[in-house]
């Protein structure tokens, strides 16, 4: 009965946000905010970054992260073609991300596994492609629904059985919502990412065959042990390389018409 209301009070909560169709054909709930908010909140994050972490100081290597950014994104829509702004961070983690309002953050750390331009490609086209599927709409509207979610249960939960039992259902709730509620949706995310950026990246002139080189590097230079699949915010990495490797085939006649049509990236 308990995962009965808090289904209806968590599909009450979203109910009056806009649904739309993702890249992929999925439905998604979008619309807790307005995209000019998004935006706004993208920027402000991206300040944050660049207060706390040190940027590096390689012209070179960021000038050729800032080629790859600005050659994927010109394959963007007109309104989304705007300079975006490229910041390299020095830190040892291979990864990289994209904001809303055009910010693309990337660390150092990459360059250990993305070890030519199109495999840095299928990096920045993966983490685009979250803003493109307008995943952080997805993603704050979802929370949003499920906070405000929780909060009615608690009250209702409170007004039988007292306000200790109502922040007890609340703590329980969260993690029940994390679990079974929003990380499920993150997995879909990342692979519905993976589908976007591999086209893009085939758009630009970069090759959609160095998404599957780029994978398996990765699982070379990780270490330690893997959570379970169904408390990650990823794909297993297997199954992603499997799906990487049977869309590149497909995505070769856009890859060689882009060559064609003069998009041949240089910016190695």
């Amino acid at each position: 009965m308990k995962r009965l209301l808090l289904g209806l009070v968590i599909a009450t909560a979203v109910a009056a946000c806009a649904t739309t169709t993702s890249p992929t054909g999925r439905t998604q709930r979008v619309g807790a905010v307005p995209q000019q908010q998004l935006n706004q909140m993208g920027a402000q994050a991206f300040a944050e970054y660049k207060a706390k972490l040190p940027q590096s100081n390689n012209s070179g290597q960021t000038a050729y992260v800032r080629c790859v950014v600005n050659t994927i994104t010109r394959q963007l829509p007109a309104g989304s073609q705007a300079q975006w702004e490229v910041a390299l961070f020095n830190n040892d983690s291979p990864n990289a991300f994209a904001l809303p309002g055009g910010k693309v953050g990337v660390y150092t750390g990459i360059f250990k596994v993305a070890r030519n331009q199109d495999q840095l490609a299928a990096v920045i086209a993966h983490e685009i492609g979250h803003v493109v599927a307008h995943h952080h709409d997805e993603r704050v509207t979802r929370q949003t629904g499920a906070q405000a979610g929780l909060g009615i249960l608690g009250a209702l939960v409170g007004s039988q059985y007292g306000s200790g039992a109502a922040q007890a259902t609340q703590q329980l709730g969260g993690a029940a919502v994390q679990a079974a509620f929003l990380l499920p949706n993150n997995r879909v995310q990342e692979s519905e990412a993976d589908v976007v950026g591999q086209r893009l990246m085939a758009q630009a002139g970069f090759d959609p065959r160095q998404a599957v080189d780029l994978w398996q590097n990765m699982i070379g230079a990780s270490s330690g042990s893997r959570a379970p699949e169904w408390l990650s915010t990823h794909p297993d990495p297997q199954a992603r390389i499997a799906e990487l490797r049977a869309r590149a085939g497909g995505l070769l006649p856009t890859y060689e018409q882009a060559r064609a049509a003069g998009r041949t990236p240089d910016c190695d």
